[in-house]
């Protein structure tokens, strides 16, 4: 418990006194998120954000984790690095989806291969136990690259990547410390401390951005710590199982993850890139409806934080239908927001929009009647 308490402490700390400095240095070096017709920010701001937690975040995980459990510790930390080295690339220099990509492969690679974390067990969804081990790889391995790409991809308004990314971060590291698996517990809590203090900088009006150097970062680690939460609460004779544990897992991440699976799906079936960006993120819709960026984050939020506890509630109605529920409520709600986007945007019909301007009286000239030559009176 110890170390958890100082893990969170020195990472909001840390956090806390950089990011001021960081925002100085881009201001000096020019470091800017230039704004566009598809960014929701009208100004250039600063973002160099990941930096300042990465900081705080390994910092505080090298010196908090139990000493005695250095595995598979020393193999995070090295992804961790590799994760941020991509952001900070794309950051500054710009990096193409390619080679993203492969770096988001080695530092995954580094974390199931040499790490040995896997999800080896469907736990009875679609009446699916064990996995056959290379198929467990594959879907290891896709896990860690949508999670990671869908805290990349909800990195849209102010406050949303951070307050989602401390949410899953705050609960994954609560019941690892419950379970005594105390190095992911100070995983998750110095990534929610740190994310605590980036967020007093970035809630609406923003002062810096997180960056792809921050939402890749909390991306692979939520990934991990995700992946790791399905073994080990998937264990039957551990402290605390839990039923339907990928259900649970797909609750504790639903909004980055159903909106990235639902985009990806929009853009493939229109024949474009699953990276191409676009304005099709639940974000857009709530901010087409006229919520303000602090607004619109404490409703994906509590959706979030309602999903969590539905999913926790209902665990005992087994894996696959837990996961139905979950998947439809989901759908539903995302339909919702995008019938309401659709009303607000369809331009009203002219009648109505006659009734509604206040006409003004007309203005006639008085008529000027004058005597032609031939007697007749004549208008002018």
């Amino acid at each position: 418990m110890e170390n958890v308490i100082i893990a969170t402490v020195l990472s909001f700390v840390i956090t806390y006194f950089a990011i001021p400095v960081l925002i100085r240095v881009a201001k000096l070096k020019h470091l800017y998120d230039e704004p566009d017709e598809r960014k929701s920010h009208k100004s250039r701001i600063p973002t160099l954000g990941g930096l300042g937690f990465f900081a705080g975040f390994v910092l505080a995980t090298l010196v908090c984790a139990p000493s005695q459990q250095t595995f598979p510790l020393q193999y995070l930390v090295a992804a961790f690095f590799v994760i941020f080295i991509v952001g900070m690339k794309d950051d500054i220099t710009g990096l193409s989806p390619v080679k993203k990509l492969v770096g988001q492969l080695v530092a995954a690679f580094a974390i199931i291969y040499l790490g040995n974390l896997q999800i080896r067990n469907m736990y009875g969804m679609f009446g699916i136990e064990t996995l056959p081990y290379h198929f467990s790889l594959l879907l290891t391995y896709f896990t860690f690259i949508v999670v990671i790409n869908a805290f990349n991809l909800i990195d849209g308004i102010d406050g949303l990547a951070g307050s989602i990314g401390m949410l899953v971060s705050a609960v994954l590291g609560a019941y690892f410390l419950y379970v005594n698996e105390v190095t992911f517990a100070v995983m998750g809590f110095s990534l929610a401390a740190g994310l605590a203090a980036f967020l007093i900088f970035n809630i609406t009006p923003a002062k810096i951005f997180m960056g792809d150097t921050g939402s890749l970062l909390v991306g692979l680690v939520n990934a991990t710590l995700i992946v790791k939460f399905i073994e080990v609460a998937g264990n039957p004779i551990g402290k605390m199982p839990l039923q339907a544990v990928p259900a649970i897992a797909f609750a504790i991440l639903i909004i980055p993850l159903f909106d990235t699976l639902r985009v990806f799906a929009i853009r493939m079936s229109r024949g474009r890139s699953p990276f191409t960006a676009d304005r099709h993120h639940i974000h857009h819709y709530m901010l087409a409806l006229g919520l303000s960026h602090r607004q619109a984050t404490l409703v994906a939020v509590a959706f979030n934080v309602g999903f969590i506890t539905l999913a926790f509630s209902l665990q005992n109605i087994g894996t696959t239908y837990l996961m139905g529920l979950i998947g439809t409520l989901a759908l539903g709600f995302t339909a919702i927001l995008f019938v309401l986007k659709k009303r607000q945007e369809t331009p009203k019909p002219a009648v109505a929009l006659a009734e509604e301007v206040e006409v003004a009286p007309a203005i006639t000239k008085p008529k000027i009647l004058r005597i032609n030559t031939e007697g007749m009176l004549q208008d002018k």
